[in-house]
C-alpha cells in the first residue's frame, strides 16, 4: 500500500510540474529581436529596430503588427542615405497599432482599412501620414501603402509569427515609402544640452555633467533620439555631498541614469507605463526605472526613490528635456537609505572596462564573498548578455506569474482529492 501511495504521489507531482512548465511557456511577453533573429533574411530590418530603439517600444506594446521586409528591400531604403532619425520614422510606419494576422487580412470589412502606426503615435506625423492603407485586392492579394504616398505598392508575402491578438509579424514585399517620414530631421543641430539646462533651472546638474564622458554619451545620442530627466537645482544641490562620495564609475553611471536613448514626448510618457532602460544600461547592469502615470502626473520610480516630472524644459524631436523634483537614485548604487556605494578596497580586483562600452559599469561583486548581494553590487538574477529589449519584456512576464500561481494552486487542490 505504501509503494502504491508513493507512485501515486510521484505521478501527481510530475503532472503538476509538466502543467506549470506548459503554462510558463505561454506567458512570456514577446521579444521582436529574438523572433526575427530566427530568420536571417530579416537581419537588416532587425538590426535597425535595435539601432533606432524601436525594438524596446514594440516589446512594451500589446496588440501590434510588425510589417517586416527582407534584406534586399531594406537595401533600397538604405540606398537613400537617410538620417537615423528618418529611418526610424520609416520603420515606425511599419509597426501597426492593431493585430493583423493572415486570416484577418483576408477578412477586412469593406475590403479596406486605415491602420494607425507607431509613427502616428509619436505625434510628429502631420495629417494622415502616420496611417497605412490595407486593402484586400481581388485574387487573394492584400496590398499596403502609406496613406500620404497615395499608392499601394507593397503586398502581403507571408505570416512570420503570430501570437493571437497580441503580436503579429508579417512580411510585406517592399518598404512603405512616405515623403513625410523620410523628411530630414527637424531637430536641433549642434545644440548644447548643458547650456539649455543651465538656462532653465538645472544649472547644478548641467555643471556636474559638463566636460564628462557622460556628456559625450548624451551628445552622441541626440541624432537617434534622447530624453533627459534633469533634477532641479535645489534637488541636485542637496544631493552633491553624496554624489562626491561615489566612485568615478558610479558618478558616470548616475549621470547617464538620467537619460534614455530615445525621444519620448510627454504624451508618450503618459501612455507608456512600465520599465524604461537608460543610457547607463549595459549588459548585466540594468540601471532601469519604471515610468508610472496617474492622470496628468508622470512619476519615475527606482527601487530607492520616486521622482515627479515637474515641467518640460525642451521638446523638439529628437530631443526632450524634462525637469524632475528629485535626483534619480539607481539601486545599483544606493540602498533604500540612499547610502552611496563604497569605493572598492585596494585588495578588490575590479573587472577591466570593455572599450566597446560607452561607459564604465560599477564593479561586479566578488563571487567568493560570504555576504549576500547588496544594492551596490549591481542587479541580481539576470544574464550578463541581457539586452535593452528583453529587459522590457520582464514586466509582462512578472504580471503573468499570478495566473500561473492561481492555476497551480487549483491543480494541487484537485489532485489532493484523488
Amino acid at each position: 500500500m505504501e509503494w502504491r501511495s508513493s507512485v501515486t504521489t510521484a505521478g501527481k507531482l510530475m503532472f503538476l510540474i509538466s502543467t506549470l512548465m506548459l503554462l510558463a511557456s505561454t506567458t512570456n511577453a514577446h521579444n521582436i529581436t529574438h523572433i526575427l533573429a530566427q530568420f536571417p533574411e530579416f537581419s537588416t530590418f532587425n538590426h535597425y529596430l535595435t539601432v533606432t530603439h524601436l525594438a524596446a517600444e514594440i516589446n512594451r506594446r500589446q496588440t501590434i503588427t510588425v510589417c517586416v521586409v527582407d534584406n534586399a528591400a531594406m537595401n533600397s531604403l538604405l540606398a537613400k542615405h537617410l538620417s537615423i532619425y528618418a529611418i526610424k520614422n520609416v520603420l515606425s510606419l511599419h509597426v501597426l497599432l492593431d493585430y493583423f494576422g493572415a486570416k484577418k487580412l483576408h477578412q477586412i470589412t469593406d475590403g479596406t482599412v486605415l491602420s494607425a502606426t507607431m509613427y502616428q503615435a509619436t505625434g510628429s506625423a502631420p495629417g494622415t501620414s502616420g496611417f497605412v492603407n490595407i486593402t484586400d485586392m481581388k485574387g487573394g492579394k492584400v496590398a499596403f501603402g502609406a496613406e500620404d504616398a497615395g499608392t499601394l505598392d507593397a503586398s502581403f508575402v507571408k505570416s512570420v509569427k503570430e501570437i493571437p491578438y497580441n503580436l503579429s509579424v508579417i512580411q510585406i514585399s517592399k518598404i512603405l515609402t512616405s515623403p513625410e517620414a523620410e523628411a530630414p530631421a527637424p531637430g536641433p543641430a549642434g545644440m548644447n544640452l548643458t547650456d539649455v539646462m543651465s538656462a532653465h533651472g538645472c544649472k547644478v546638474f548641467a555643471d556636474t555633467l559638463s566636460g564628462t564622458d557622460a556628456e559625450k554619451t548624451y551628445m552622441g545620442n541626440i541624432e537617434g533620439g534622447l530624453t533627459v530627466f534633469c533634477p532641479l537645482d535645489d534637488a541636485f544641490k542637496k544631493f552633491l555631498p553624496k554624489f562626491k562620495n561615489l566612485t568615478a564609475d558610479g558618478k558616470n553611471s548616475l549621470l547617464l541614469y538620467h537619460g534614455i536613448p530615445i525621444y519620448q514626448s510627454i504624451s508618450s510618457l503618459k501612455s507608456n507605463n512600465g520599465p524604461m532602460n537608460t543610457l547607463a544600461t549595459d549588459g548585466a547592469s540594468k540601471y532601469d526605472f519604471t515610468v508610472q502615470n496617474d492622470g496628468e502626473q508622470v512619476t519615475l520610480i527606482t527601487k530607492v526613490v520616486t521622482a515627479k516630472i515637474t515641467g518640460t524644459l525642451f521638446d523638439e524631436q529628437p530631443v526632450a528635456i524634462y525637469t524632475i523634483d528629485k535626483v534619480l537614485l539607481p539601486k545599483e548604487l544606493f540602498k533604500a537609505d540612499i547610502s552611496p556605494a563604497p569605493a572598492p578596497t585596494p585588495e578588490a580586483k575590479a573587472p577591466k572596462s570593455s572599450k566597446k562600452n560607452h561607459h564604465a559599469s560599477p564593479p561586479a561583486p566578488d563571487a567568493s564573498s560570504d555576504s549576500g548581494p547588496s544594492p551596490a553590487d549591481g542587479p541580481d538574477g539576470d544574464a550578463a548578455d541581457q539586452t535593452a529589449d528583453n529587459n522590457d519584456a520582464g514586466g509582462s512576464r512578472f504580471k503573468s506569474g499570478g495566473m500561473v500561481l492561481s492555476v497551480a494552486l487549483g491543480l494541487l487542490s484537485g489532485l489532493s482529492m484523488l
